[in-house]
């Protein structure tokens, strides 16, 4: 049986890689930014053009923000389950009179704010369903009680669609809404609702859902106002690869003009209570391989842009997202304490994961843990960060430069 102890024997194995692949990973190795159509090819990789690929995202990995892997203390507020949408892949929007449909009131969202941050939470993260029977203003109203109740916590809440339902109930603009919700007390948003931004997997997934252009223009004018989010893309269900470098080359786009984004998160389909697995036909969420190709792709495409790549460790479980720090990605996401999207879709993580435990899991891999706030400031307990956030999640310009002779094997 062969042995890869000697670093001779790993030039060798390199020297393996095709060469289509090879002149991709040596492109990327060169700080050279991808098309859409190679990130397509290495999408489709196998064998050692596959393991060639996870090393070489793992040294721009490396080379982007070192061996250092965050994390951060975090609760999620599912606010209310109804949801006038019905979104084929969700399985957590109800119908106002389903016997399982919540709705949180102010009182019982402002006391899980308060709960977080005796926990030791920096940030609450609230998401919920669009319902119609809330008032107009609640999205204001859930930010400013949760601020005068505890100022400390940083609020990451509402996707693009709930900004896009809020504005319309009041009748203002998308960016009057962000400036009110800012102004109360908002500090990011999440880049949920994504899904795949390419029109003919949206038209798919729910016919009634915010178009890519709404999200577009949305994210765009968060980051005007002043409020950065984050990137998702969900994969694996009627969806394929070349969909995957779409999406991933729209992001880099957007971070290019705005440098908003502060993590890109890859979000596998989690498909047992789904209609559009019962029903429609689609996959039962990625495989293994593709967990890690999505990872290692999204590195290569976007390290000159996004430097932060997430693993969802609900989605993934820890030992799949231990293998996904491994091939690109640097943080290991939040603990939670209550997700509920995912849970009511049929995944079987759990809900929570205590900060002792992404050590344990990190230092399991040779690399250094560090708590960190939404905005990526490392926090020390007892002296969390209130210095003004500098934008550390955005990437340093590289120089690109033609390709020279082969530096695959400069990384063994």
């Amino acid at each position: 049986m062969p042995s890869f102890s000697h670093p001779t024997d790993l030039d060798t194995l390199f020297r393996r890689v095709s060469p289509q692949v090879g002149r991709i990973l040596d492109k990327a190795l060169a700080n050279r930014e991808l098309t859409r159509a190679e990130a397509e090819r290495l999408f489709h990789t196998q064998g050692l053009d596959l393991l060639a690929l996870l090393a070489v995202a793992d040294e721009l990995r490396r080379r982007a923000v070192g061996d250092v892997i965050t994390y951060v203390v975090t609760r999620n507020i599912n606010f209310t389950n109804v949801c006038y949408i019905g979104c084929r892949f969700c399985a957590f929007g109800k119908p106002a009179r389903d016997p399982e449909a919540y709705t949180l009131d102010l009182e019982e969202i402002v006391e899980r704010a308060r709960q977080a941050r005796a926990w030791g939470a920096t940030e609450v993260c609230l998401q919920g369903g669009l319902n119609p029977h809330q008032p107009a203003s609640i999205y204001e109203d859930i930010v400013r009680a949760i601020k005068a109740a505890v100022p400390e916590l940083h609020i990451h809440a509402f996707s693009p669609f709930e900004i896009w339902w809020g504005s319309r109930r009041l009748g203002i603009s998308e960016e009057a809404f962000l400036r009110r919700l800012k102004d109360a007390g908002l500090g990011s948003i999440p880049g949920t609702a994504a899904e795949i931004l390419v029109p003919e997997v949206r038209q798919r997934l729910t016919k009634n859902k915010l178009s890519r252009e709404d999200w577009v223009r949305i994210v765009r004018t968060a980051h005007r106002v002043g409020l950065p989010s984050t990137a998702t893309m969900m994969y694996g269900h009627i969806d394929q690869p070349h969909h995957w470098a779409e999406h991933l080359d729209l992001l880099r786009s957007i971070q290019r003009e705005t440098g908003g984004f502060t993590e890109f998160v890859p979000l596998g389909f989690i498909h047992e209570n789904t209609r559009l697995y019962r029903e429609d036909g689609a996959r039962p969420g990625p495989t293994g391989m593709e967990d890690l190709k999505v990872h290692a792709v999204a590195r290569l495409m976007l390290q000159h842009t996004i430097p932060n790549i997430q693993v969802s460790w609900v989605k993934l479980g820890y030992k799949m997202a231990q293998m996904a720090l491994q091939a690109g990605a640097n943080d290991f996401g939040g603990t939670l304490f209550d997700e509920s999207i995912s849970r009511a879709a049929g995944e079987t993580q759990g809900t929570h994961t205590s900060p002792a435990t992404f050590e344990r899991l990190i230092r399991d891999l040779g690399r250094v843990p560090q708590e960190r706030d939404t905005l990526y400031r490392p926090v020390v307990r007892g002296e969390p960060a209130t210095a003004p956030a500098p934008r550390l999640w955005q990437a340093p310009l590289v120089r690109q430069r033609a390709v020279g002779p082969r530096v695959l094997a400069a990384i063994v």
